[in-house]
């Protein structure tokens, strides 16, 4: 431990409060009554004390710092020198209760007051500490603001309303974008295989909030009943784009061991996980910047295009597009692979037309028609098989099967969509050819938690809690959240100082403070 921690403080009362709790805290628990309670009893006693007392010290330190404040000269970033001087107060809502903060205010007629050691304490610009802050950003990605609320009341000293807890989520999400455009992510030296995936999941918006065209239906649109939806009725939604980038181990495989796979409900043992997986979505931003974002995600782990890119996607032209403008304008080669699963349902949807919803028969007419293709053969010959069995069945088919087998049909014989079907390719090598890596980030980072019963979102709401959910999801956190209190400290303090300088005015040295997670 350095000198300036083991330094005492000239003033020998600055923690005089805080020492005098410690003691009144020791006679309580050596009292007779304390002694013969129940340790629950006791557990409680002292959290509400031991908060309190670390309240005071807080406070006192606070003070300590006040005392030992100097003046120095003060000139903002309008080239105005402060010169005029005066004690100033202000609150801070910490973790542990309301303390107040000291200090010395610069100031000059017609000109922004500046307090220094409001720098230096790096202090927000409202009232609610960089804990509290903390605490609810963390929290938020995984429970609703009254539960938010509710917890902070239950496990701190700090008092915060559920408005309150929604504007600090989106003062807490505001550096997403740079965090990752100027994190130094080190090149993945490996030969693994590097995978994009993106898909979209709808989220209940606010009216004000749709997109137009979305607004201008539903502002057509005349609700059966006046109280509530009836059954079909959904809410309008506005699209969440949720966007993956991860590496993988190729793992050869054969079309017999995928069909397995798919009985077995997908388990496999020697799967190989993602790695280095970061995950995010976004109702703001179109899926063509989604697809960006993951691109330049990508080209940051792999900047010379070195190793093999994969893009997994469900076939969306619009998708399909987006995905060859970006391997086009950063000059990579990429193998997109169209989900299998994806496909799987479009034969799925011929087996029912062809057999009814529950023929036995139909499973493993599925089957053949999958191995066909998961074997090389492609999906106009696929196409033109199911186009047969309809044919052989005419007589049973009424209007509803035969579109059926026309959409599955046209859709497996498509030549866009037969050009990324390559699966006897992709298991050759060991490529992955289903989208669960993104189903899953849609459904965790999206699904679980907007769309809790009742919520309607802003868009500016939805996007810092999924921009906060992407992060813990991402491991990125604790990362992003040092990084987000430097930009903090830039933009509320050094940003109104001459030439960016911040006036020191403590004496000593600052030491470096190991942070705690």
């Amino acid at each position: 431990m350095s000198a300036a921690y083991t330094t005492p403080i000239p003033n020998a009362q600055a923690f005089a409060r805080s020492t005098a709790k410690i003691r009144e805290m020791h006679e309580h628990l050596s009292s007779s009554g304390t002694l013969r309670a129940e340790h629950g009893e006791v557990e409680c006693w002292l959290e509400v004390e031991g908060r309190e007392l670390l309240r005071l010290m807080l406070q006192e330190h606070l003070d300590a710092r006040a005392a030992a404040e100097r003046r120095v000269p003060v000139r903002g970033a309008d080239e105005v020198e402060r010169t005029q001087v005066r004690d100033g107060e202000r609150g801070l809502e910490s973790v542990f209760g309301e303390v107040d903060v000291g200090r010395m205010l610069y100031q000059a007629e017609g000109h922004e007051g500046l307090a220094p050691l409001d720098a230096v304490l790096n202090l927000p610009r409202d009232h609610f500490s960089h804990g509290v802050r903390r605490f609810v950003a963390k929290e938020i990605a995984r429970a609703s603001y009254d539960e938010v609320a509710e917890l902070i009341g239950d496990r701190s000293g700090a008092k915060i309303a559920k408005r309150q807890i929604e504007e600090l989520a989106v003062r807490a999400a505001q550096d997403f974008d740079a965090f990752y455009e100027l994190r130094k992510r080190e090149r993945e030296t490996t030969s693994k295989l590097l995978v994009i995936s993106t898909d979209g999941k709808g989220i209940r918006m606010r009216h004000e909030d749709l997109l137009e065209a979305t607004r201008k239906a539903a502002e057509q649109y005349a609700p059966k009943l006046g109280t509530r939806r009836a059954p079909g009725e959904k809410p309008s939604k506005r699209m969440a784009q949720a966007a993956a980038v991860y590496s993988i181990t190729p793992w050869p495989r054969s079309a017999a061991a995928v069909l397995h796979a798919l009985r077995e409900g997908g388990s496999d043992d020697d799967r190989p996980e993602p790695e280095n997986k970061r995950v995010f979505a976004s109702v703001e931003k179109s899926q063509r910047k989604q697809i960006r974002a993951a691109f330049e995600e990508a080209h940051r782990r792999d900047p010379q295009h070195r190793r093999r890119w994969v893009v997994l996607v469900d076939g969306a032209p619009h998708q399909l597009r987006a995905v060859k403008k970006e391997a086009k304008r950063l000059g990579v080669k990429v193998m997109i692979v169209l989900d299998v699963i994806h496909v799987l349902e479009y034969i799925w949807k011929a087996a029912r037309a062809i057999f009814g919803q529950a023929d036995e028969q139909a499973e493993s007419w599925v089957s053949d028609r999958l191995l066909a293709l998961l074997t090389g053969r492609s999906g106009g010959d696929v196409a033109r098989t199911i186009r047969w069995w309809a044919q052989s069945r005419a007589d049973d088919l009424d209007e509803r099967d035969e579109a059926a087998i026309d959409e599955a049909t046209r859709y497996l014989a498509s030549r866009t969509l037969t050009r990324i079907m390559r699966y006897a390719d992709a298991l050759r090598d060991g490529l992955p050819i289903a989208t669960g890596v993104i189903e899953g980030t849609c459904r965790y980072l999206v699904k679980d938690r907007m769309e809790r019963t009742g919520a309607f979102w802003s868009v500016e709401g939805a996007e810092a809690v999924l921009r906060l959910r992407a992060l813990r999801a991402s491991g990125d956190f604790d990362e992003y959240w040092h990084f987000h209190l430097a930009r903090e400290k830039e933009r509320n303090h050094a940003a109104r100082y001459a030439n960016g300088q911040i006036p020191d005015p403590l004496p000593g040295k600052r030491p470096h403070l190991t942070r705690i997670k």
